[in-house]
């Protein structure tokens, strides 16, 4: 399942305007590139000991390459990384970096510098003015006193930002030193990281001219590349490949992020005619469904099938493309075994109880619940998940579950006024003390963090 929701990981509370909206980054779920990505980063917790900690890797739907963790438990990765990264070592770099930014518990470390900096800028203001109080009664002409309070001001802001990001490229170069520490213990390369870091310096060297490399938020591209450089070949394991079959999930993911993220142009300049190979073939697949005929697309999703029948996410594309073409019906069945090939994965559950419902079929309303039931339990951030469900509930008459889930569907898309609203009114409907009325009553008493990001 491709899905793009409204991120709200740094929202403060309250619905936000069609403008704000549109501003806010755009996750993406996707069953399967988020197996992939646990696959990536499980070897790399384990040696940082922070497998208790349920780190998870969240993708945003931007296609520049970047990565970088707001607390201790989420890895935002842009899916432009992905699809830029040629080998699965690359990527596999990228998050040991971030995790090595987590298990060094860089941001709580940030923002106790933060907050020290706060007070360093008042007192610093405080003197700044005084000093031009000072000035002023000692007779100075009013355009020197402005003067000088705009440099007095501007002097210990400046300051005091130096020193931020002086104390930010430490944890960088520290993030780094550990990305290779957790490379070696698991067996792998840091050439990839290296590459990727070789990459930006090309792209950053121009700028090296005219920027004060006090004002960039690492470490001066040659210096940090010739310590990683020196760290990643004094590993034993550094000309260590990726196993095929790594590479090749890694191959079809990116081909289904292109399918997904570019118009048919695009996907033809990264997947021209001439390649047959099976990820150009599912870009193509995607691609077609998304901006042609379904009828085509299911012909070429089926070809995909036939060559790897036991592939379950070829088997959930077809689903999905019936669903989104407003033939629920057909899609049920496919999704049907996806689900089983997938053990149950619950975005994909969330997807065949939302075929389910729109079937507009009643015998299905009870499957549709159920399904529904496990994918948001095992996965509560679906809002499409949650709204399918308020609809099954819907149905049966049960409007006290019916209010709960679309409250629920609405926090989930941060939408938190009407969350709470729907809230309210399904308390009233549940009796005193019940697990739904404990449910709405915990929802009408949320309030949304504010999340600081750490690079």
């Amino acid at each position: 399942m491709f899905a793009v929701a409204l991120a709200f990981f740094a929202a403060v509370g309250l619905p936000l305007n069609e403008a704000a909206a549109q501003a806010r980054p755009k996750l993406i779920r996707d069953a399967e590139t988020e197996n992939l990505l646990r696959d990536y980063i499980r070897p790399i917790l384990k040696v940082a000991g922070l497998t208790q900690q349920n780190v998870d890797v969240v993708l945003i739907g931007d296609k520049s390459f970047n990565a970088f963790v707001a607390d201790g438990k989420r890895i935002f990765i842009n899916v432009g990384a992905l699809m830029d990264a040629e080998t699965p070592n690359q990527i596999i770099g990228v998050l040991a970096h971030e995790i090595g930014h987590i298990s060094a518990g860089h941001l709580v470390r940030m923002r106790e510098q933060i907050a020290g900096a706060q007070t360093m800028a008042i007192a610093a203001m405080l003197l700044a003015g005084a000093g031009v109080a000072a000035g002023a009664a000692a007779g100075a002409s009013s355009n020197a006193v402005s003067g000088a309070a705009a440099g007095a001001m501007t002097a210990p802001q400046e300051m005091i930002r130096r020193s931020l990001l002086s104390y930010q490229r430490g944890q960088e170069l520290e993030a780094d030193r550990l990305a290779v520490k957790y490379l070696t213990a698991t067996q792998q390369s840091a050439k990839g990281m290296l590459e990727t870091f070789e990459r930006f310096q090309s792209d950053q060297l121009f700028l090296s001219q005219r920027v004060d490399p006090y004002l960039l938020s690492h470490p001066m591209a040659r210096e940090r590349i010739a310590a990683l450089e020196q760290l990643a070949k004094a590993s034993p394991y550094y000309n260590t490949k990726d196993p095929p079959e790594l590479q090749a999930r890694h191959d079809l993911m990116r081909a289904k992020l292109v399918g997904f993220m570019e118009r048919p142009d695009g996907v033809a300049r990264r997947y021209p005619p001439t390649d047959t190979s099976l990820a150009a073939q599912y870009a193509r697949a995607i691609s077609a469904y998304r901006f042609g005929n379904v009828n085509e697309s299911i012909v070429k999703i089926d070809a995909l099938i036939a060559r790897q029948p036991n592939n379950p996410y070829f088997i959930e594309l077809k689903g999905q493309a019936l669903l989104e073409a407003g033939r629920a019906g057909q899609a049920v069945a496919p999704l049907q075994q996806a689900v089983r090939m997938t053990n149950g994965n619950p975005l994909i559950r969330a997807m065949l109880g939302q075929a389910l419902v729109e079937s507009g079929n009643p015998a299905h309303t009870d499957e549709a619940i159920r399904e529904l039931s496990f994918a948001t339990q095992r996965d509560p951030n679906s809002a499409i998940a949650w709204r399918s469900l308020a609809t099954a509930y819907g149905r049966k008459g049960d409007l006290a579950n019916a209010d709960l889930a679309s409250a629920q569907g609405y926090m989930a898309a941060g939408e938190f006024r009407t969350g709470q609203e729907l809230a309210a009114r399904a308390r009233q409907r549940f009796k005193p003390g019940t697990p739904g009325w404990l449910k709405a009553d915990d929802i009408l008493n949320f309030k949304p963090p504010a999340a600081t990001a750490q690079r």
